[in-house]
Parts: structure tokens; C-alpha cells; sequence
């Protein structure tokens, strides 16, 4: 359940993208604060295609997420840019599918959950020579699924520091508890143990700055899954009315390839433009298409309307209630693995005015923007996120 609130949020994400730094004059110093982002979001969803009872019943779920970000930043002894970054998150949702692993009961533990997701990263970059070399650790804790992640990247500016190339490797190793569906549990109970599984990626990018009007960047990555790749709550039911646990492979390959184009129509308009193909080897492809455009209506505020489209194939794994058969290895009715298309589509509003907001001079910028989903086959879900940054 929670994969679904995680993909809609992270394409909320850009609520917290970076301001741009100050140009400075380098000079050693000690460290020092460069900003505060405080986020918060709450996200609602509906639909009747719920995995946990077989690819239908009920989707809803309510999600309140909050995360502080802080940025500190200063200059060795040979002028180089050391940036620290430390981001806490902690979501609480509410899950009517989740509360249906036990059908009898009125209300249980999984109706509810508590995520914590800390992480620290550095970088450092070399302004004259144009180069950074990054890394960070992540850890994400809930109830039925723990993860630690690490990463390292480099980064490396063509000679005129108009391009940008970038490279960055990450690794999470998770645990996942095998909670069952109640009328499949051995004598053991509700927990039978944990299972693994490993997560590499290799992403790779590289910017260009066209002219003083029009950027681009094209990404690629390459990601190995394996280990225990189901949910081990997701009940899947067979032609003969039989009931059995989710069942899919060990191993899964993706490739996704994205291009990214802004355009900046002078000071007050701004086209963002971005393209996404995705592949596997469980079958299934997927093509999305975004497009925002922030709109200066007057020196400290902006809008930005956005839209994004999305549509994917089936994973060759997938059928709805009652259509697998006992000659499948594998099966699923996990919507999220069925053929669908997606719209998502809201605005924001950008308030930084030069001395601060209500009066406090650090607070630099306020946020607010909402969405609302909505997929083909009946899911439907809000966000309202808000973003405040200190300098």
C-alpha cells in the first residue's frame, strides 16, 4: 500500500526543489546553515480494486507526511564546496484495504502505520575544475518493511561549464515481514519470519545548457531487483474460488530514459517539459508526458499549473479476481500491474517576497500546491502539499 502513496508523492516531489545559491567568492570558512525546508502534505485516495482482497474492495487511504530538510554548506582550505544535507520524514496513514488482511476482524494493527525515513547526503564540488563527487545512506522503517540504502555519484562539467555530466550509483537492502492473509496463516500466526530484497540502480544524466533561453537533459537508468519481490498480504483468487498468496519472480530488470526541456520565454514564463519511457522484463511498458509552466505575476509571487499523463501496459503476471488458473507460476491482482492510464493535474503558488514572510526576514519562500489523480480503471486520490524555506 504504501508503494502507492510513495509514486504519487514523488510526483509531488518538486515541491522541494532548491532555490539557487548565491554567487559567493570562496574563501575557507567554517560550516555554515544555507537552508531549511520544511514540507508538509496530506494525501487522500478511493478506489475498489484492492489488492490486499484480491483486486477488489476498497482503496481508501489518508496519508499525512512531514519532512525537514537542512542544507549546510562551507568552503575547505583548497576552496572546494562541502554541502551536508540531513532530511527526516515521518508519514502516518490510515488503510481500509490494509485492515482487511484479517477479514473478521473489526479494526487491526494494519489499519494503520507509521513510516520514519531518515537520510544524509554529501557532496563536494570543485567550482574551478567543474567536478563533485557525492554520496549518502537512507534507512526507512515501518511496520511490515524495513530498508537501508547507500549511494556514491560523480559529477563532471564539460570545459565551457555549459553541459554536465552525472553518475551515481545506489544500493537499498530491505526486509519484509510475512504477514499473510489470516485464513492462509500456519500455526505460527500473523508472523512467519521476514524475507529479503536487494535493489540496484545505476542512474545516469547529462544537462546542456542550449542558450540563455533553453536547457535539456537526458536520464537513463538501470535497475536489478531481487529477492522476495511480492507482498506476501496480497491475496490472489483462482477460477475455482480458491484463495492463494500474490506469487511473482525473484528478479526484475527496468530501464527507464527520460527527457527533461526548459524553456524560459524572458523573465516571466517558464515551460518545463519532461518524457518517461519505462521497461521491464515482467512485460510491462509505460510512457508519461508532464508539462509545467510557472508564471511571474508579480516580483515575489508565481503560479504554476501542471499536468501530467501516464500510461502502461500489463505485467504479464497480472489478472483481475478469479482469472488465474493453477497452471500459472506466477500471479497477481495487483492493479498497480494492470493495463491503465493516469492523469494528474493542479497548480501551486510561489510567494518569496525580498524580506521574508510574515515579517521574519529568513523565512525566504512559501509553497502550496495541490493535485488530483485519477486513473482509468477508478482511482481517484487528492494532495495538498505546503513548503516553507529559511535561508
Amino acid at each position: 500500500m504504501k508503494k502507492v502513496i510513495i509514486s504519487i508523492i514523488a510526483l509531488f516531489g518538486f515541491i522541494n526543489a532548491k532555490s539557487q545559491e548565491n554567487s559567493v567568492v570562496p574563501s575557507p570558512k567554517k560550516l555554515s546553515l544555507d537552508e531549511i525546508n520544511l514540507v508538509s502534505s496530506y494525501y487522500k485516495q478511493d478506489g475498489n480494486n484492492s489488492a490486499v482482497t484480491g483486486g477488489i474492495g476498497s482503496e481508501k487511504l489518508t496519508d499525512i507526511s512531514n519532512a525537514i530538510d537542512v542544507v549546510l554548506v562551507n568552503y575547505d582550505k583548497k576552496l572546494r564546496k562541502n554541502k551536508y544535507t540531513l532530511d527526516v520524514g515521518i508519514d502516518h496513514y490510515t488503510s481500509a484495504s490494509s485492515d482487511m488482511i484479517d477479514l473478521k476482524a473489526n479494526s487491526s494493527a494494519s489499519h494503520a502505520d507509521t513510516r520514519i525515513y531518515p537520510s544524509l547526503g554529501w557532496s563536494r564540488e570543485n567550482e574551478t575544475k567543474g567536478s563533485t563527487i557525492m554520496a549518502g545512506i537512507s534507512f526507512s522503517a515501518e511496520y511490515d518493511y524495513q530498508s537501508i540504502g547507500a549511494n556514491i555519484g560523480i559529477a563532471q562539467k564539460t570545459p565551457n561549464k555549459m553541459g554536465e555530466f552525472t553518475a551515481k550509483f545506489q544500493a537499498f537492502m530491505d526486509q519484509v515481514k510475512l504477514i499473510a492473509p489470516v485464513e492462509l496463516r500456519t500455526a505460527g500466526g500473523e508472523n512467519s519470519g521476514t524475507s529479503g530484497r536487494n535493489t540496484y540502480a545505476l542512474s545516469l544524466a547529462y544537462s546542456q545548457i542550449i542558450n540563455q533561453n533553453f536547457q535539456l537533459e537526458l536520464m537513463t537508468d538501470a535497475v536489478q531487483q531481487t529477492g522476495y519481490l511480492s507482498l506476501p498480504f496480497h491475496r490472489v483468487y483462482f477460477t475455482d474460488g480458491s484463495v492463494h498468496q500474490e506469487a511473482l519472480p525473484d528478479k526484475r530488470f527496468k530501464i527507464p530514459l527520460g527527457l527533461r526541456a526548459n524553456y524560459f520565454f524572458g523573465d516571466q514564463i517558464i515551460v518545463r517539459a519532461y518524457y518517461r519511457y519505462y521497461t521491464d522484463d515482467w512485460g510491462l511498458r509505460s510512457s508519461t508526458v508532464s508539462l509545467e509552466t510557472p508564471v511571474k505575476i508579480s516580483p515575489f509571487v508565481s503560479l504554476s499549473p501542471f499536468y501530467r499523463y501516464y500510461s502502461q501496459t500489463g505485467a504479464k503476471y497480472f489478472s483481475p479476481y478469479q482469472q488465474h488458473t493453477s497452471f500459472d507460476d506466477f500471479y497477481t491482482s495487483n492493479y498497480d500491474l494492470s493495463k491503465f492510464n493516469s492523469s494528474f493535474y493542479g497548480a501551486g503558488i510561489r510567494i518569496n517576497p525580498k524580506n521574508g514572510i510574515f515579517g521574519v526576514e529568513r523565512l525566504s519562500m512559501l509553497e502550496l500546491r495541490y493535485g488530483h489523480y485519477t486513473k482509468s480503471i477508478g482511482m481517484k486520490s487528492d494532495i495538498i502539499s505546503l513548503n516553507l524555506r529559511f535561508k
